[in-house]
């Protein structure tokens, strides 16, 4: 046609006139619409999914070409984005195909297809909008008289991403609500705090809202209760007679030494250690002897090791005396502990006072010969100027207050958290299972750019 030099191909024509005369792009549309969310940022992903994409990702170029019709004919080689302002509401899709024209004769063209954005609202933020923001709740509760386990169930919440789908969080006084938009996503978060922390899952309450007789379908409202075993780190329990056998003869009396999917409990008088799940516990509920808020601070005066080992612990026979007491009376106690590789002479350590403990005799009327220890010691204290060399931190999670709240809960919320603080800084199984963070506060800036670190750090 052209007459232009060529090689010889089934149409006779050179790539040129071939173009002019065919176009594999007919039927493609250089211009298509797609959805977005205006508050959310998220796009629609036909038929109903709502899909978070960063500019110019390749989800985001997934959900275009799926939005450009004809593309099936044609066999796609590439696709790419062409930069377009960020206000101007257009994406440009640079894109590649072949399709074969004649016999044998592949053709290869490239064009750009405008992608023009419009502003939808999707059904979660419609929700929110109507104030209607929640489908699914999951209410956690622990009785006991303190917040120490569920910060360490916000941290595991926080280190596995397990809160992403939750609309709010509510903190109440004897634990924590958590809502969600979709059951599932109440089920999923329901079984992984069975997961990490010891707990049963109580029934199901169903509220129904609205009802569809012509489609069969309902709108209601569901709420997942989960109940953690009211036994926390350093709390002393007196087993029952079948909890004892079944944990292999430990006890009775035991001290409570960490919390995981179960309660791990240790026999300070023969160091035996022993996992009280919670399927076994609640056979036979019991309730806490003492908990940390009715511990009593004791200085030791002679520390002497019994040579019994089990991992990192060593028992040792210990001579103390309270704090308050020294220099008012000469009143010492003598204790067996599994703090000996940590303890010596002068050291102050938090223990109870079985002596002049009240407690309910309901809990050890199974054991009418068990003679209690006068003292069981729980934890070493250290020097408040350790708190204050403190260089990390934790994050949280936002939580909303229930109305009516005391200012009396918060100080001792605040108190629970520095308790918190000193488990996570003593105990590495504790630090192992969380994420620490550096405190950008408790470091400086020097003048040429470097970042100094203070000279006095803590010591583990």
């Amino acid at each position: 046609m052209c007459g232009v030099p060529m090689v010889w191909n089934p149409s006779s024509m050179c790539p040129n006139c071939i173009r002019t005369r065919v176009d594999i792009t007919e039927g493609i549309p250089k211009s298509v619409p797609l959805q977005r969310c205006r508050a959310c940022g998220r796009y629609l992903n036909p038929p109903k999914a709502w899909t978070v994409c960063e500019p110019e990702s390749k989800e985001l170029l997934q959900i275009c070409l799926k939005r450009v019709k004809g593309l099936n004919k044609v066999k796609l080689i590439d696709a790419s984005f062409i930069w377009t302002e960020a206000h101007s509401k257009r994406l440009k899709l640079k894109l590649t195909v072949q399709k074969e024209v004649y016999s044998g004769v592949i053709l290869q063209q490239v064009f750009v297809v405008e992608v023009v954005i419009h502003n939808f609202q999707c059904t979660n933020c419609h929700m929110v909008a109507a104030q209607n923001t929640w489908r699914a709740a999951v209410q956690v509760r622990q009785k006991v008289d303190h917040k120490r386990t569920f910060y360490l169930l916000e941290q595991l919440i926080l280190k596995y991403k397990a809160h992403q789908q939750t609309v709010s969080v509510k903190e109440v006084p004897d634990g924590i609500d958590f809502y969600f938009l979709h059951r599932h996503h109440a089920l999923k978060f329901q079984d992984f705090v069975n997961t990490v922390v010891p707990c049963r899952m109580k029934s199901a309450s169903e509220k129904l809202i609205s009802e569809d007789f012509n489609n069969n379908k309902i709108n209601a409202k569901y709420t997942f209760s989960v109940e953690i075993l009211p036994v926390c780190k350093d709390d002393i329990i007196c087993l029952h007679p079948k909890q004892h056998d079944t944990l292999g003869n430990v006890g009775p009396l035991v001290l409570c030494i960490g919390v995981t999917q179960s309660v791990k409990l240790l026999d300070p008088l023969t160091m035996k250690r022993a996992e009280l799940r919670p399927e076994i516990f609640y056979r036979h509920p019991r309730g806490v002897l003492m908990s940390t808020k009715q511990a009593t601070e004791y200085t030791i005066i002679d520390v002497e090791p019994t040579g019994l080992v089990n991992g990192k612990m060593r028992q040792a026979e210990l001579t103390l005396a309270r704090t308050r007491d020294l220099g008012s009376n000469d009143q010492i106690f003598h204790s067996l502990t599994h703090l000996g590789n940590v303890l010596q002479a002068g050291d102050t350590v938090l223990g109870y006072d079985l002596t002049a403990a009240v407690f309910n005799e309901a809990e050890t009327k199974e054991w009418p010969k068990l003679q209690l220890p006068d003292v069981v010691v729980i934890k070493k204290l250290y020097p408040e100027a350790r708190r204050r060399r403190r260089l990390w931190k934790l994050r949280s999670i936002i939580k909303e207050e229930e109305e009516g709240t005391y200012k009396s809960l918060h100080k001792m919320a605040e108190q629970d958290y520095e308790e918190f603080l000193q488990d996570v800084e003593t105990d590495a199984e504790v630090r192992q299972r969380v994420n620490v963070y550096k405190d950008p506060s408790k470091f400086r800036i020097t003048d040429d750019g470097k970042i100094e670190m203070p000279t006095n750090t803590n010591e583990e």
